[in-house]
């Protein structure tokens, strides 16, 4: 069974969620998935989707992410690989390498690692931008 997500475009679409991992619960491995998949528990390994993979407030990810559109909001240490963006939400902590046409960093949220920027037409342009952002209390 699917379940719906409204990913907030202005055209009404939809994504289908595949499933999630809930706060206690650890998973070491691969996973692939097909639709948009949330994590909240503890995950070191491999993370492929074809849609959004969303790490919540309480998701603990080591590894690396591929996927269409990667949401953080808890904390991450790894690589991601996006084809679409990557959105760092202001509890979100990301460590490591981002390789994606779109950051986009909400006000409280942390990146410490080096990001690569991709040219929407050919991949291999690619601007390297090192950023090491701090929160401010």
């Amino acid at each position: 069974m699917a379940w719906k997500w409204s990913s907030g475009a202005k055209n009404g679409a939809s994504e289908e969620w595949t499933g999630f991992i809930d706060q206690g619960v650890s998973l070491e491995g691969t996973l692939q998935v097909t639709g948009t998949f949330r994590i909240d528990g503890n995950v070191k390994g491999n993370i492929i989707s074809e849609q959004t993979v969303v790490l919540g407030e309480g998701a603990k990810v080591e590894g690396q992410i591929e996927g269409n559109r990667v949401v953080i909001a808890g904390r991450f240490d790894g690589v991601i690989f996006a084809k679409g963006r990557v959105e760092i939400q202001p509890k979100g902590v990301v460590t490591g390498e981002v390789h994606s046409p779109c950051l986009v960093i909400d006000p409280g949220g942390i990146f410490d690692g080096r990001c690569h920027m991709l040219g929407s037409s050919d991949a291999a342009a690619t601007v390297t931008i090192p950023i090491r952002a701090v929160s401010q209390t």
